[in-house]
């Protein structure tokens, strides 16, 4: 919890920790480093790479009918990377509520981000030894990375309350994506070279998809030294029991905590709903391009390169829209962009590669900005001293709890045969969390959390 005092107004222009400007400034920057040091693992591995490779591994382990056989169950190989981030989704589920009451009842942030980061690069880099029929390695593998990155998103996203003023956290959230984007683009154009060049440089396709999932572990653990050296933990005031111990307890007490804010609560479902579809079509759109439509690899990496780099620009485009119509107006305005590039992705022809980088290109513009001004949007609804808790259960509602739209993704490939019908049975997701947010009165949700309303929201 953070240590201001209860009743009394913080000074002009500083955190209520007392914080000044300059190590401010220089936090959001280390800060900033944590976004661009993992979010090359969901562009290079979960949202290029794996999704294909692991089902092409899978399928080579498959039965005459197409089926694999995990403990027994059967399930159709094209299905099992969908399922396995679904499940990845449980595991974080399971341990967040522990790591945010750790973080609110000790304070100490930066080893838990610490542990939670190196967890998850060092699964990812483990992927170098997918081989073969190994399909169940990497399932495993995915499951650590996938929930490790959820846990470490819980801590990250609870310093954004901590080290910006209300005023400035829609650009201080659309630049940590954009840092996110940038480094997401550049190992990206690494990748192309190395897998389009694989021959030159002595390696099979396979030695070369493995190189690129396993450096995305090691750029991750990198970068986060940056972040773990500039970021600084908060001290707390001792009381209630030992955090770890107390982690499903304080979540029960965090959910009727939120009782008190139903505003808050109401956002927070419509948020869960909206992006579990952005999170499912990040995470299963090489899949569908490869086995549906029938692209290549390397139009892939360009599709999502072009996704990256666009994300960019569309990330700090919506912070400016959010300036001038408010964030909850520009939101909702993504998600109408994000139920066409659906529709049109259903109607899209197989082996036109064209149309499907104008698709990526739709998609990197709002990307980005979605997902930033939601995070922005819901530090201004946490009351103070509950960052963690409330992050905590944001982040499972942002990765935690996406676990229905890749499930339902996977059934409807298994129930169908058919990647086409997987994809067009997310449009649900984004047409009713937009119907649930326009109904969230977010001036009042703010004014409700005690917190002050900016001139823009």
């Amino acid at each position: 919890m953070s240590t201001g005092t209860a009743g009394k107004a913080d000074p002009p222009g500083q955190p209520p920790d007392g914080t000044t400007a300059a190590a401010r400034k220089r936090e959001q920057q280390g800060w900033y480093f944590y976004d661009f040091a993992c979010s090359v693992y969901s562009t290079s591995v979960l949202t290029v790479f794996l999704g294909p490779y692991l089902t092409s591994i899978a399928k080579a382990a498959a039965d005459p009918d197409g089926f694999v056989h995990p403990l027994g169950i059967p399930v159709r190989a094209g299905s099992l990377f969908a399922y396995s981030v679904s499940a990845s989704i449980v595991v974080a589920v399971i341990l967040m509520p522990i790591v945010g009451a750790a973080a609110d009842r000790t304070g100490r942030k930066k080893p838990l981000l610490a542990a939670a980061a190196y967890t998850g690069a060092a699964a990812t880099a483990g992927m170098f030894f997918l081989d073969g029929h190994r399909y169940l390695l990497g399932a495993f593998l995915l499951i650590v990375a996938n929930a490790s990155i959820s846990v470490s998103m819980v801590l990250y996203n609870a310093y954004l309350p901590q080290i910006s003023e209300p005023e400035e956290r829609d650009a201080v959230s659309s630049r940590g994506w954009a840092f996110g984007y940038t480094s997401g683009a550049l190992v990206l154009v690494l990748n192309l070279i190395l897998y389009t060049g694989h021959d030159s440089f002595g390696l099979v396709e396979s030695d070369a998809v493995r190189i690129c999932l396993a450096s995305a572990g090691v750029w991750w653990g990198a970068f986060t030294l940056v972040p773990l050296r500039r970021l600084r933990d908060r001290r707390v005031r001792p009381d209630g029991e030992g955090a770890v111990g107390s982690g499903w307890k304080q979540l029960r007490a965090t959910l009727r905590d939120m009782r008190r804010h139903p505003l808050t609560l109401s956002f927070l479902l419509a948020y869960l709903v909206y992006n579990d579809g952005i999170q499912t079509v990040i995470s299963q759109a090489s899949l569908y391009g490869s086995e549906e439509l029938g692209l290549d690899q390397t139009t892939l990496i360009v599709a999502v390169l072009l996704v990256q780099i666009l994300a960019v620009a569309g990330a700090l485009g919506m912070g400016r829209l959010a300036r001038t119509y408010g964030a909850k107006r520009t939101i909702l305005g993504s998600l109408i962009v994000w139920t066409l590039i659906l529709l049109s992705a259903y109607l899209l022809p197989a082996d036109a590669p064209a149309f499907f980088f104008v698709l990526a290109a739709a998609i990197g513009l709002v990307l980005g900005g979605s997902q930033a001004l939601s995070r922005s949007l819901f530090s201004h609804l946490v009351p103070r001293g509950k960052e963690a808790e409330y992050f905590s259960a944001y982040e499972m509602s942002d990765r935690g709890l996406s676990w229905l739209g890749p499930l339902v993704f996977g059934l409807a490939y298994q129930l169908t045969g058919s990647y086409r019908d997987a994809i067009i049975s997310l449009v649900a997701f984004f047409a009713l969390g937009a119907g649930l947010l326009a109904r969230v009165p977010v001036r009042r949700a703010v004014e409700a959390a005690g917190n002050p309303v900016p001139e823009r929201i």
